[in-house]
């Protein structure tokens, strides 16, 4: 049952019922719509409530039928919305839950809403890369005004209904209905204008502002600089403009043409296909839904440090109590005083009410003491990568833990198999990769061992969710999904550095592609001595793996990146500013000598695309072995944990929008290059199968 209909007291209530957020997918709106009908057959029918099954009223679109005939099977929303609009029966909108997107835009087509307070009420589909496309833009300026109207247009963040209710001249609710049977007080107030003539109708009501000309110039000045990669934020000004100087069906038009415009931009199709990315990730091929799940009531972390103090914030803002583990009390002492100055710094900005720390700290408890942890349901060790200690660490967790507990491990290279074979329940042990700082970055790569128990994988992937991570499953390998593929891409960031690249030049490069950060800056923020101990490593496991020998000549001078206040680049005290550095441009010079290299000018384009296809070779590897289950996975890597620019989708995504023919044709480019690594652009097995059919990863 997708809309249930009954008549209570002379009114009809409609109630979607499609969980779980009540999305407008066709049988619901089918079902709405034969409801309508069936309330103006019916001459005892006075009115008609349409209200939400549940929490919700309707979140908007059916994402289970996006891209499917059903989306724009009639009735459509459109259709939906002119049937409520055009009624002769009043016609309320019963806002109960959250209602947003096409949700909204139905409740704006009915002659009345009232709503319950604390509701969640927006319009995001610019989070989507489009704007709202069934009346929206024109009808929501009408009942809040122009300039509200815009702000939850271009922003798609929702707005409690309180809060919009107590806006000067808003007419978005005829009533605020709170406390008491919710659906009985929205039937008293149908029953109380049944009655009225003509019925209103927003899109007769007028959309005006004292300055137009004005405001819509400033309001795209603004958005240019905020949002310049992104074209449906200025679009949505031309709507919503259209809906202040045009008339009401003219803008409609507008808003329809700019609409399917967005849909077949790139950006569109990136934020797209990362909004179904995130979505897809949770779901295991082996691991259904119903696997049950093992109780996370109280969780254990091993290690102060930072990485084991930004994990524990993670756990005590999700209310969960926290034990924090060390082998020194001064080490327990520092990490728990880096925890109390990261919340102090969010008290003092106003994120975070001074209750909440206090609520947060209060579940917060210390030992040095193994034994205080015994009975964890979930233990994270967050200890030197290095496997002698994670062997140690794992050894007296065996001995210690109680049955049934979770074994995870934080590395972010060290295999997860050995880790568990360390124990007599290797069944119990997961890998789970936080990145840092834990407690900002949104990725955890969940790596599954090959005995790790499907009930232990989805509560860990439940578990990421309650603390607000996107959580994505990575097979065991060197580097699991992440790092194993910035590796190829740090490779040829030394390369280009020994065919004439300086770091800056590469470093600007890519960020003008995108990304949040070039490979150089980004290794002096990580620490140039992490990539230098793995090389070390690499020498020995992979003799026959070439790198530059630039970044080994770098920490032999002791440039370790920002904590030692020089690295590719050198820093003034108390600042994080890259400044270029003539050491490295003489030690980089110096070596292209001592190799015979004549330095030649590289184009943005070359840099680009040798780092970019570098992941995305890597990328078919891992989708080929299995490390990763889908392309998108890779890309939810990427975009939440290595700072690829979301308007672009991920490095998979990428590939596909430029074609897997033209990336492969590039890589045959990058092959013929004396100084690069041919064995490594002989594209992925997988990627020259699909190039050569025409097909895509995604």
């Amino acid at each position: 049952m997708s809309a249930s209909y009954e008549v209570r007291d002379g009114i009809a209530v409609i109630a979607l019922n499609n969980p779980p957020v009540n999305g407008l997918g066709y049988d619901t709106r089918r079902a709405v719509a034969d409801g309508i009908d069936r309330a103006h057959a019916d001459a005892a029918v006075q009115a008609i409530v349409i209200t939400g099954a549940g929490k919700a009223f309707s979140g908007g679109a059916d994402i289970r039928e996006f891209n499917s005939p059903k989306s724009m099977a009639e009735p459509n929303l459109h259709s939906l919305i002119r049937m409520a609009e055009g009624a002769t029966k009043p016609v309320v909108a019963a806002i109960n839950g959250v209602c947003m997107g096409g949700g909204l835009e139905l409740a704006l087509g009915c002659h009345y809403r009232v709503a319950a307070p604390k509701v969640p009420i927006a319009l995001p589909e610019v989070k989507l890369g489009l704007l709202p496309g069934a009346g929206g833009t024109q009808r929501l300026p009408r009942v809040l005004g122009v300039e509200a109207a815009l702000n939850m247009v271009v922003s798609g963040e929702p707005v409690p209904s309180d809060v919009l209710a107590a806006l000067p001249g808003q007419k978005l609710f005829d009533k605020m209905i709170d406390g008491g049977d919710f659906v009985a007080g929205a039937v008293a107030f149908a029953k109380s204008v049944a009655p009225q003539r003509p019925l209103p109708r927003v899109r007769d009501l007028p959309a005006s502002h004292p300055n137009a000309d004005a405001y819509f110039q400033f309001a795209r000045n603004t958005i240019k600089a905020m949002a310049k990669n992104f074209p449906a934020p200025p679009r949505c000004v031309d709507v919503v403009q259209a809906a202040v100087t045009k008339k009401f069906d003219e803008g409609l038009a507008i808003e329809r043409e700019a609409f399917l415009a967005l849909v077949m931009t790139p950006e569109s199709k990136a934020l797209r296909h990362a909004f179904f990315g995130e979505r897809a990730a949770s779901k295991i091929p082996d691991v259904p839904d119903d696997t049950p799940r093992r109780k996370i009531e109280q969780v254990a972390v091993i290690g102060a440090g930072t990485m084991g103090g930004g994990i524990t914030m993670n756990f005590l803002n999700a209310g969960i109590p926290v034990t924090m583990l060390e082998m020194k009390a001064e080490a327990l002492e520092r990490g728990v005083a880096t925890i109390r100055k990261n919340y102090e710094a969010q008290v003092k900005k106003g994120k975070l009410k001074a209750d909440k720390y206090e609520q947060r700290m209060a579940l917060l408890k210390t030992t040095l003491a193994y034994d205080d942890i015994r009975n964890a349901d979930l233990v994270i060790e967050a200890v030197f990568e290095e496997m002698g200690v994670k062997e140690a660490v794992f050894r007296k967790l065996d001995e210690v833990m109680k049955p049934g507990a979770i074994l995870a491990t934080n590395t972010s290279t060290l295999d997860v198999d050995r880790i568990a074979a360390f124990t007599r329940r290797p069944q119990d042990v997961i890998g789970t990769h936080f990145f840092s700082p834990a407690n900002v970055m949104k990725l955890l790569e969940v790596v599954r061992g090959a005995k790790t128990a499907k009930d232990v994988l989805a509560t860990v992937m439940a578990c990421a969710k309650t603390i607000r991570k996107t959580a994505v499953v990575s097979g065991v390998c060197d580097g699991f999904i992440g790092n194993r593929m910035i590796e190829q891409y740090s490779r040829q960031a030394g390369f280009l550095l020994e065919e004439g690249c300086t770091p800056a030049q590469v470093d600007k490069a890519i960020e003008r592609f995108g990304f949040a950060m070039g490979p150089f800056r980004m290794g002096d923020l990580a620490g140039n001595d992490i990539g230098w101990a793995i090389r070390k490593r690499r020498y020995i496991e992979k003799p026959n793996l070439r790198y530059s020998k630039t970044a080994d000549l770098l920490c032999e001078m002791g440039r370790y990146g920002q904590k030692t206040g020089a690295g590719w680049y050198d820093y003034q005290a108390g600042k994080r500013d890259a400044i270029p550095s003539s050491v490295v441009e003489k030690m980089i010079v110096d070596y292209r000598k001592e190799l015979g290299i004549a330095p030649r000018k590289i184009a943005d384009d070359e840099i680009v695309h040798r780092l970019v296809y570098a992941l995305v070779n890597e990328g078919a590897k891992i989708l080929e072995e299995g490390i990763a289950s889908k392309a998108s996975d890779i890309d939810m890597v990427y975009l939440t944990g290595y700072g690829f620019p979301l308007w672009r989708g991920g490095p998979m995504c990428y590939a596909d929008s430029q074609g897997l023919f033209n990336v492969v044709h590039a890589m045959k480019r990058f092959a013929a290059n004396p100084r690069d690594d041919a064995a490594f652009w002989q594209p992925a097995p997988l990627l020259a199968r699909l190039a050569a059919e025409g097909k895509s990863f995604t």
